[in-house]
Parts: C-alpha cells; sequence; structure tokens
C-alpha cells in the first residue's frame, strides 16, 4: 500500500475517532443538563416560578421542599400523609412548593389537575388538593373522565361555580397545568412525586428518606 493512501486511511480513522469522541462528549453533557444542579442557581429559579403553589411559606432562611405530584399517582397518594406530617414538623421552617406533573399513563391525572387550578383561581388551591388526595381511592385508575366528580367537590367547597366551569373550560388553565409538566421535565423529574430539597433532588429509598433529607437541611441552617 502506498504512503499517501496509509496517510489518508489514517486521517480518516482519526476524523472518525474524534467525531465519535466529541458525540459521547456532547450525549454526556446533554444527561447532566437535564438533571437539576446541586446548588440554588438557576434551578433554583426554575423551580419556584411566581405562580407557584406555595402551601407553606417559612418566610426568610426557611427550607424550600418542591413537590412534582400528580394526583392520581399512588405513590403520591402513599406520600400525602407523610407530607402533611412534615408540614406540622417543620412548620416555620420550610416553604411547601407544589407543582403539578400529570403521567400521561392516567387517565384523570390532568383533570384533577386542571380542577386544583381552577380552584386555586379562587384561593382554594389547598382545600382542592387535600379533597383530591383523600378521595383518590374513589376516582384513580378509572378508564373514564372524572371531571364531574371533580366539579362536585368545588361545590362541596362552596366555589363560584360559574367561575370554576370557566376556569376549567379555559385553554390557559390547561396550559399552567402543562408549563409545570414541561418545566418538570426540563429540571430532570421522570416520574412521581419528585421532591427537591433548596434545589436538589431529594434521592429516596426509603419511606423516612423525606423527613431525614429536610431535617438535614434544616439542621444545616441553623
Amino acid at each position: 500500500m502506498k504512503t499517501s493512501v496509509k496517510a489518508t486511511l489514517i486521517s480518516i480513522a482519526v476524523v472518525v475517532v474524534l467525531i465519535g469522541a466529541a458525540l459521547i462528549y456532547v450525549l454526556i453533557n446533554q444527561s447532566k443538563a437535564a438533571l437539576p444542579s446541586s446548588g440554588n442557581g438557576s434551578s433554583s429559579s426554575q423551580l419556584v416560578r411566581q405562580n407557584s403553589h406555595i402551601l407553606d411559606g417559612g418566610g426568610e432562611g426557611a427550607v424550600t421542599v418542591v413537590e412534582f405530584l400528580d394526583f392520581e399517582c399512588e405513590a403520591c397518594g402513599a406520600f400525602y400523609p407523610i407530607v402533611e406530617d412534615l408540614r406540622e414538623q417543620f412548620d416555620g421552617e420550610i416553604t411547601y412548593v407544589v407543582r403539578y406533573f400529570p403521567l400521561p399513563g392516567h387517565f384523570n391525572s390532568k383533570n384533577a389537575a386542571v380542577a386544583a387550578e381552577a380552584a386555586a383561581q379562587q384561593d382554594r388551591f389547598e382545600d382542592m388538593y387535600h379533597r383530591l388526595f383523600e378521595t383518590q381511592a374513589e376516582w384513580g385508575e378509572a378508564q373514564e373522565s372524572r371531571a364531574d366528580l371533580f366539579r362536585g367537590f368545588a361545590e362541596e367547597l362552596g366555589l363560584d361555580m360559574a367561575a370554576y366551569d370557566a376556569a376549567v373550560a379555559d385553554p390557559a388553565t390547561t396550559e399552567r397545568v402543562e408549563f409545570d409538566f414541561e418545566e418538570g421535565r426540563a429540571l430532570g423529574v421522570r416520574s412521581t412525586p419528585t421532591f427537591f430539597i433548596d434545589g436538589k433532588l431529594a434521592e429516596l429509598q426509603e419511606w423516612d428518606d423525606l423527613e431525614n433529607a429536610v431535617q438535614a437541611a434544616v439542621s444545616g441552617g441553623q
């Protein structure tokens, strides 16, 4: 084989290797970019928006806990009493924020989120939040719309039903829910419930891991 041909083949091989290395580098960094940062920078500014639903405001210096949830998710339902205990236990020490993440595989998850958002427009988000989780066994896993049931909850809560119906029918209400979902995906949320504590993704293996993580964050700030 002539020297010039060998040189050409070697050059091609080097280019292929460099392209492959560059592609791997890009893929790795894209994967990292999909995950939340471990600090309180841009990730935190995305985790809590001006229109995010804050159940408890701990004030200045409080630990911020953000939950991405699906009202139809059984795991979210199982965590619901744990979350309520944490809110009571760390009252005044944490700011608890809820964001929507209705999973596509749950028939009524988006309907439930829209109902909660419609209630939020009348400053009754938390009441609907409680009602949806407390009744999850009644409507979860249904394969037909339970929007009428959620409307019944709104009536029981004493909401202005004309305003509620208008909010449910307004595409902007659904867009508000979808905004949370898309931002959650951008932050690396893939399942529910997903918790962030002061901007860090909480890795949960056991039921008490959430309490331990919150306690560590609260203690670390003292």
